[in-house]
């Protein structure tokens, strides 16, 4: 099993939420993760894999918003990997894709973000994309 952790990273402009999605080699949108290294923890590594994919800094919302599970293949074995998921809201930084990494990167509306992972996304995302939205919302009505 491959451990890696990410997050669904979102700021509020003008009164409005926007989540960040990442365009990946395969032409489809993701989150930002990526593996643990050394001794980190899930938090640890989904902050320092979003900073390093999307050059955003930012704090962990509440606890985990749940763990995908899916296979892959590398060198001709079929794997399994596991992401552990944060909702992240975005602290510091500038939006600047690590291209080495990913395709692009763009920030979207509630409902385009919605629309997005219908049409582009990994439907192991899905669960994982809605429950953010669901915090997000709780988050908003408690301000």
């Amino acid at each position: 099993m491959e451990a890696t952790a990410g997050g669904v990273v979102y700021r509020k402009t003008n009164n409005q939420v926007e989540i960040l999605f990442i365009f990946d080699r395969f032409d489809h949108i993701s989150l930002p993760k990526g593996h643990l290294e050394g001794n980190e923890t899930p938090k640890e590594a989904a902050l320092r894999e979003i900073e390093e994919e999307t050059g955003i800094r930012g704090t962990i919302m509440g606890d985990c918003l749940g763990v995908v599970r899916f296979p892959f293949k590398r060198d001709g074995h079929v794997l399994e990997k596991e992401v552990t998921y944060y909702l992240v809201e975005a602290a510091a930084g500038t939006a600047a894709p690590q291209m080495e990494e990913i395709r692009g990167l763009q920030w979207f509306g509630v409902e385009e973000a919605l629309r997005m992972q219908r049409e582009r996304g990994y439907a192991n995302n899905d669960r994982i994309v809605a429950l953010a939205l669901a915090r997000l919302a709780e988050i908003g009505n408690r301000l």
